[in-house]
């Protein structure tokens, strides 16, 4: 029971933080109809960003400054480089984020080094927040979680309850009658891009403290977060918030069962030999094949559920 439920709980701090870089991903996409590859390069430079601004003056006001710079920033890639090539479709918008997450990385190498940054968990947040029979649960997981749902809470009221989610939501599908109205749509799309880096450097704060910072974070995470996407549906954000904790949870437990797949199905009475066909692969334990977990929940889905859990365009 207590090894059921620290690990549920470390999966759905995983998968809650899978769902603060997914979210940003998820809203461009929806408004926008773009797939920025550069998106997980934007969670790095949060993380690089907050790692620079908290050795100046400290965590917190990191956590406010570094997602604000990475949405200017945002803004800005929007404004004089997306919005040129916006017009010849989105192949072109494609290869241009392919290539700016390029530039990102080498950018981070010439500031920060190639090398792991000592960006560590404040001070206050270092501790267990409660004992679980034997176990401690960290302070900061629960604080990673509780910022998950804050962030999850305020787009839901900012798209459904003030007047600029609605015209987003409005430009999205009826841009000339917004234009006819007044609202500079352009001006719209420039800020849910900008909003949606925003987001991935919220993450990036975040998550660069609890896992580690350095200049192939962006690599590391950007495949998970295509992966979010695409099983929780593309364009949704409940899907893949869905996405985020089920791959979270599902990856956290395969990470900890140290079982081979012989021992597991010896317990329902199966009979393994070294002469059993596959015997090379079942020796494997369920922790060394966890990583590729996520990728075959994936296929399963783009085979058996191509528009993926709760999406409404096909993949």
């Amino acid at each position: 029971m207590e090894f059921t439920l620290i690990t549920l709980l470390n999966g759905l701090s995983y998968g809650l933080l899978l769902f603060m870089l997914s979210s940003g991903l998820t809203l461009i996409f929806s408004m926008m109809g773009v797939l920025n590859f550069a998106h997980a390069s934007f969670y790095m430079l949060g993380a690089y960003l907050a790692y620079t601004i908290s050795t100046m003056f400290g965590f917190w006001p990191a956590l406010i400054l570094a997602p604000l710079l990475v949405g200017v920033l945002g803004a800005m890639v929007e404004r004089y480089g997306l919005r040129s090539v916006h017009k010849y479709g989105h192949i072109p918008e494609l290869l241009f984020t392919f290539g700016l997450s390029y530039v990102i990385v080498e950018l981070v190498q010439l500031i920060w080094g190639r090398s792991t940054v000592p960006y560590k968990i404040p001070a206050e947040l270092d501790g267990p927040l409660f004992t679980l029979y034997t176990t401690t649960f960290p302070i900061y997981r629960g604080f990673m979680m509780l910022i998950a749902l804050l962030m999850l809470l305020a787009i839901y009221l900012v798209l459904t309850r003030t007047r600029i989610g609605l015209v987003i939501q409005a430009a999205l599908t009826h841009p000339d009658t917004v234009e006819a109205l007044g609202h500079n749509v352009p001006r719209v799309l420039m800020l849910v891009f900008g909003g949606g880096c925003a987001l991935a450097g919220l993450a990036g704060v975040i998550g660069g403290n609890a896992f580690v910072t350095e200049p192939s974070m962006a690599g590391t995470v950007g495949s998970i977060i295509f992966v979010v996407v695409v099983v929780g549906g593309m364009g949704s954000l409940v899907g893949a918030l869905m996405a985020s904790l089920l791959i979270g949870v599902l990856q956290t437990f395969a990470v900890a069962i140290d079982y081979s797949f012989i021992s597991l199905l010896s317990q329902f009475g199966a009979q393994i030999t070294s002469m059993t066909p596959g015997y090379a692969v079942l020796k494997l334990t369920v922790s060394q094949v966890a990583p590729i977990m996520p990728y075959l929940l994936l296929v399963l889905i783009l085979i058996f559920r191509p528009k993926g859990l709760m999406g409404t365009r096909e993949g």
